[in-house]
């Protein structure tokens, strides 16, 4: 698997994935789930390598052993949020702390999302790109969805998130520099939580 590195007009995007939660609501760790011919994690990774981000950060947590042992033939960066208990936000900033200095934006991935394809994923990369706003994220019938993009201007407000919110208060405070784009795929606003999301996204992938 080749990482290919964003370079138009010099910006660089490094991608964090947050996949250190206890998929409490699911009952098991739904990430090491089979799906397809990996797992739930290991897709959501491949979509973001064969996208045009310039890296990708793993935060592991519940089950970190298992996690980093599936993932580590991939070349990805892997950091163990021991106090993932105490909110996404924590693994936000695990993550942030190993995102390269040179970076232009940062997006959050969740982990649980694995049918957002690089193709989204390089529109959205391409949007910031060729747009002045800081904070870019996809839409579809108007809800907002996943993964976020944030301009590095925003490291240090990431840096002083708190709890299990993520980085929705600062899309809030900053709706001036929000760009929405809307995409025709319900995979952005859709993630894996219970047992029938995830036989339906096995049904999906029968299809």
């Amino acid at each position: 698997m080749v990482n290919v590195i964003c370079r138009k007009k010099g910006a660089m995007v490094s991608a964090i994935v947050l996949a250190a939660g206890e998929s409490k609501r699911l009952g098991k760790p739904k990430l090491l789930m089979p799906l397809g011919n990996s797992t739930i994690l290991e897709q959501t990774i491949d979509n973001l390598l064969s996208s045009k981000v310039s890296e990708v950060v793993v935060v592991v947590g519940y089950r970190s052993e298992e996690m980093t042992r599936i993932i580590a033939d991939r070349p990805v960066k892997i950091a163990v949020n021991p106090i993932y208990k105490r909110g996404m936000s924590t693994s936000i900033i695990t993550g942030l702390n190993l995102v390269n200095n040179k970076a232009d934006a940062i997006m959050i991935m969740l982990a649980d999302q694995p049918f957002i394809g690089s193709r989204i994923i390089n529109k959205l990369i391409r949007e910031f790109i060729d747009n002045n706003k800081g904070i870019v994220f996809p839409t579809y019938q108007s809800n907002q969805g996943h993964p976020v993009i944030f301009a590095t201007k925003y490291k240090a407000e990431l840096l002083k998130l708190e709890g299990d919110v993520g980085a929705r208060e600062i899309i809030k405070k900053h709706a001036n520099d929000i760009l929405e784009i809307a995409v025709n795929s319900e995979s952005v606003y859709v993630d894996i939580d219970t047992v029938s999301d995830y036989y339906r996204a096995l049904k999906s992938l029968s299809k």
